[in-house]
């Protein structure tokens, strides 16, 4: 391997970094209709011609811009999630507090960038391609909630909860615990004041608990 070709090969991966970075940042701010490739080419500092050398167009760059900031959160919220969940003591009232510290985290997500990219996706789904939409579901939310399954799924086997479908048990304990964040904040968008978190987060964890106790 010549140093040359090694010098080739890190200038294309930089080149592409900037084009993902640039990309993100103006899918972000304008949404996937109103973002052009020159918009992006003078945000990442290149050339449309470079971009096109590295994508084929337009939509297989959102699809990549999707995909790797999706897999990004993905792995931090289920580090998260592992955190809280993986190693929970013995008794009711640890559980309790395991998923009580899985909602408060759950509720206020930190990549400000992607879920305003999130947001952008959901107002304009319809104008999307459904290749871009369907990698970003598998590569993210999909991800994280078969993580979570499996946390809740062990919890039924230790006989922590009762037996129940635990993909549908997974979703019924976002939407109680975070949901309604989620929806007053639009992802993040506007400010939840911490003490309604934490007054949402032990309601829809108490409603969890109730439903789902042994």
């Amino acid at each position: 391997m010549t140093t040359v070709g090694t010098g080739m090969r890190r200038g294309l991966a930089d080149k592409r970094r900037a084009i993902l970075r640039g990309a993100l940042a103006v899918f972000a701010r304008e949404g996937y209709t109103r973002a052009s490739i020159d918009l992006i080419a003078r945000e990442a500092g290149v050339s449309t011609r470079t971009i096109y050398n590295h994508f084929r167009d337009k939509a297989a760059l959102f699809e990549t811009v999707i995909q790797e900031s999706a897999q990004r959160v993905a792995e931090e919220q289920i580090a998260e999630m592992d955190r809280h969940l993986a190693h929970v003591g013995e008794g009711p009232e640890a559980l309790e507090q395991a998923l009580l510290a899985f909602g408060r985290a759950h509720a206020q997500p930190t990549a400000a960038e992607h879920f305003a990219l999130v947001r952008q996706i959901q107002a304009e789904v319809l104008h999307i391609p459904a290749e871009a939409l369907e990698a970003w579901q598998e590569t993210g939310p999909r991800r994280v909630q078969r993580a979570l399954t499996g946390h809740l799924a062990r919890f039924m086997a230790e006989g922590r909860l009762r037996e129940a479908d635990p993909h549908r048990t997974a979703r019924h304990l976002v939407l109680l615990a975070a949901g309604e964040v989620t929806s007053r904040s639009f992802h993040g968008a506007l400010p939840v004041p911490k003490a309604e978190i934490d007054t949402i987060v032990a309601t829809g964890v108490d409603a969890f608990l109730r439903a789902y106790a042994p």
